[in-house]
């Protein structure tokens, strides 16, 4: 079994209106140094094992998890941790 992890991220010179509205949260509760804040997803598929595990994790992300016209994506496959 493989963990694949997807971080999911607007495209630079998208508007991120929820990243607006927590910059200007944090600036109202003083913390005046954060310049931008940039909102993104973060997901973790537990996927069978084989050979194309990063070519069906890639396809994953390009059909359903992402929209390639405003998100980029990356995304890491290491083993699973069984508990």
């Amino acid at each position: 079994m493989k963990k694949a992890t997807v971080y999911i991220t607007l495209k630079l010179g998208v508007l991120d209106p929820q990243g607006k509205a927590i910059q200007t949260s944090l600036h109202s509760l003083g913390y005046k140094e954060v310049n931008d804040v940039r909102i993104g997803k973060y997901m973790e598929l537990q996927v069978a094992d084989g050979p194309d595990v990063e070519e069906r994790v890639k396809e994953m992300c390009d059909r359903l998890l992402a929209n390639p016209v405003i998100e980029d994506y990356r995304f890491t496959v290491e083993e699973a941790v069984q508990s």
